[in-house]
């Protein structure tokens, strides 16, 4: 039952995210930007049809389809054994937890609309660092708290019966 209840935490990750998506997309069009602080944060509508931060873009939209899709069902199988497994500690299950709820996200983004819907606009002096979304922002926590439990745990052998 307990596993059960952390399904409410990739499933909100998922809600928050395609809720943001919504709102974004039926506030401003493609291109358009609200500035929410001037000169460093803005609301900026795009659309990515690639990979992480655009790769791929070159490969016909049927390959990045059947590319996306089979990766996504790859990371959804992995990711969401170790977030089911019994023995997953808790810090790991809220990571992957983050991971699963964003990946989803994008992945219902690049089914429904054969692209990722971006909005969080950055500028730092004269770099613009790339437009993400929530679900880009939950699999990057996840993932760095994933890798800090992998080098900050310690390394559990298992234990060996001795004959």
């Amino acid at each position: 039952m307990r596993r059960l209840l952390w399904l409410l935490l990739p499933v909100s990750a998922l809600i928050a995210d395609l809720g943001s998506k919504a709102w974004i997309l039926r506030t401003i069009g493609e291109g358009e930007s609200l500035p929410v602080i001037k000169g460093f944060f803005y609301l900026t509508l795009g659309f990515n049809r690639g990979a992480i931060f655009g790769s791929l873009t070159w490969l016909p939209a049927t390959a990045r389809y059947v590319l996306f899709a089979l990766a996504g069902l790859a990371a959804l199988v992995y990711f969401g054994r170790l977030f089911l497994a019994r023995e997953t500690p808790a810090w790991e299950r809220f990571a992957l937890g983050l991971i699963l709820g964003g990946a989803m996200g994008n992945g219902i983004d690049r089914l429904y609309r054969g692209a990722v819907v971006d909005f969080l606009d950055f500028v730092f002096g004269t770099w613009h660092y790339w437009t993400f979304n929530l679900a880009d922002s939950f699999i990057l926590v996840g993932a760095i708290l994933y890798g800090l439990r992998m080098i900050l745990a310690p390394k559990v052998e298992p234990h060996k019966k001795e004959n």
